[in-house]
């Protein structure tokens, strides 16, 4: 563990998100967060990812740079708690979860990122925290980046 928060970010032209056949989070344009909260993750860490997310420049400008960020383009995002993103996965043929935080510890922070990811936009949807979760998407690109606080 480097003390880092993980997310796996996706530049869309939309996504839902369902959960029992129901969707219950989707977007147009933006971005799909998918987010894993590791046991030493802290506010420290909702605080600088959720400035990641918001900023991070994936989006192409006038002059086809990526230059704009999901909040220079009024897009959407989706954020989605990803439990298996903070896998071990560098021996063996078998996930090693010992990193990843407690439920309890994990719907805290978890739930923290969201409420700092909607006060500062407005187009904001989520998953369900621990839920069996079906993800549709089309990944526009593809432009897709793992994310580090």
């Amino acid at each position: 563990n480097f003390d880092v928060m993980i997310s796996v970010i996706q530049r869309v032209k939309y996504a839902q998100v369902s959960v029992n056949e129901s969707i219950i989070g989707q977007i147009d344009q933006g971005v799909l967060a998918l987010i894993a909260i590791e046991n030493n993750d802290s506010e420290h860490h909702v605080t600088r990812m959720a400035q990641r997310i918001l900023g991070y420049r994936m989006f192409a400008d006038q002059q086809g740079k990526m230059n704009l960020s999901v909040k220079d383009i009024d897009g959407g995002v989706l954020l989605v708690s990803q439990f298996t993103l903070a896998a071990d996965t560098r021996k063996g043929m078998r996930p090693d979860f010992s990193s990843a935080a407690s439920p309890e510890h994990g719907l805290t922070m978890y739930q923290n990122l969201v409420d700092a990811v909607q006060q500062q936009h407005h187009k904001t949807a989520c998953g369900q925290f621990g839920a069996d979760m079906q993800i549709e998407l089309l990944n526009d690109g593809p432009v897709t980046f793992v994310l580090n606080t």
